[in-house]
């Protein structure tokens, strides 16, 4: 670890550092750093008197974003698209990429909601044929999805990188190496991935990546961003329509020389206005990711979850959801004891923050948890009823 996390907890976390809670609940929401909150409070302050703010601030905002982001996941700035959610960017895949009747698009069971009811609306609206993947104990196993591609036919996998309840991961290196090889499109949720893991999106068969940045990327509500391949971009249209996703829009001065010609990056998929402000925030906590090392960061998260993992095999009376091996998983790991229900609410009562999916109590650290925060937690969840 290259950073000290005390330092860490006084500097950007100080209700961490005062034990006001312990909060492992980053696959829910993450909390906002200090420096995040100091970015959005100086950017409303200006929106507060729009003089203040120029045209040049606002967008340079969102052009560091692309940049940050790009650095983050080993892309070009010009494969970003600034969006609000993850959901943006998944329906950017449905309805962008070129599905026609009959084609089979699968995705596994158990999938978070937003990598699912796109791809249902695309079934009913275009007649592609949508199927899910069944999950053996609540687990998705890459090697199955793999023998889908192969064995087809399969136009389009739509795949999370890590589960939201079970923190089951994917090797995206093998499965986007079997799209590609078999002609599949490619499409990865990675919310619940970037942040405990690295990526580097260049050295993978990735098509479209959608991330929504408020839970492992610390940053406001309203900001994310979808990854398109370079290769891919001038072939989609984007379907939903911005203003400015257009040539020549950046000229306010000559607005009504309308031209339909889409800019030659992904900034045609951008759905201005977007939220200045919370991109703002964006910066500053990517921006910290960065001084981190995001490297160190993934390192000292997998710890934590190690520690809860060699606590779990221990006990006759927990159920580890969770796979056990760290090529597996991620930043989730998920616990389920006799009554999760009972020990959930010990946990709340005790100020630990966490979430109860799918009948397990699911934990998610992150950069400035400590391993007594661990402890305390698992010694909660161990006590009898």
């Amino acid at each position: 670890m290259t950073y000290d996390v005390d330092a860490l907890r006084a500097r950007e976390f100080p209700w961490a550092a005062a034990a006001e809670a312990i909060y492992l609940n980053h696959a829910s929401t993450g909390p906002l750093p200090q420096r995040t909150l100091d970015a959005t409070t100086e950017f409303n302050r200006l929106r507060a008197a729009p003089h203040r703010l120029t045209d040049t601030l606002q967008f340079a905002t969102l052009a560091r974003s692309r940049e940050l982001i790009a650095s983050l996941i080993g892309a070009a700035a010009g494969e970003i698209a600034l969006t609000t959610n993850t959901s943006y960017g998944i329906n950017l895949a449905a309805f962008s990429l070129p599905f026609a009747a009959g084609d089979v698009i699968i995705s596994p069971d158990l999938e978070f909601p937003a990598n699912v009811y796109p791809w249902m609306q695309l079934a009913a609206k275009r007649g592609v044929v949508y199927r899910r993947v069944e999950c053996p104990d609540g687990v998705f196993d890459a090697e199955m999805l793999r023998r889908e591609v192969q064995d087809g036919p399969v136009r389009a996998l739509a795949v999370s990188w890590v589960g939201f309840a079970s923190g089951a991961r994917v090797d995206l290196a093998s499965l986007g190496a079997a799209c590609r090889d078999h002609g599949v499109f490619f499409i990865v949720d990675a919310i619940q991935g970037l942040g405990p893991l690295t990526l580097n999106v260049g050295a993978l068969a990735v098509d479209v990546l959608a991330c929504g940045a408020q839970k492992w990327l610390l940053s406001p509500w309203g900001s994310g961003f979808v990854y398109v391949r370079r290769e891919l971009i001038g072939q989609l249209e984007p379907h939903d329509v911005s203003w400015m996703g257009v040539k020549g829009s950046d000229d306010f001065t000559n607005l009504v020389d309308y031209d339909l010609a889409w800019r030659e990056d992904a900034r045609r998929f951008e759905f201005i206005t977007l939220p200045f402000q919370d991109f703002a925030g964006m910066n500053a906590s990517v921006g910290l990711l960065h001084e981190l090392d995001p490297a160190a960061v993934a390192r000292h998260i997998a710890h934590l979850v190690d520690v809860v993992v060699s606590w779990a095999a221990d006990r006759d009376d927990v159920e580890l959801v969770t796979p056990a091996g760290p090529e597996r998983r991620a930043g989730i790991v998920s616990v389920r004891p006799r009554d999760a229900r009972a020990v959930s609410d010990r946990l709340r009562a005790a100020g630990i923050w966490h979430s109860l999916r799918e009948g397990a109590v699911r934990l998610s650290p992150h950069a400035y948890n400590t391993e007594s925060e661990m402890a305390l937690t698992l010694d909660i969840i161990g006590r009898p009823a």
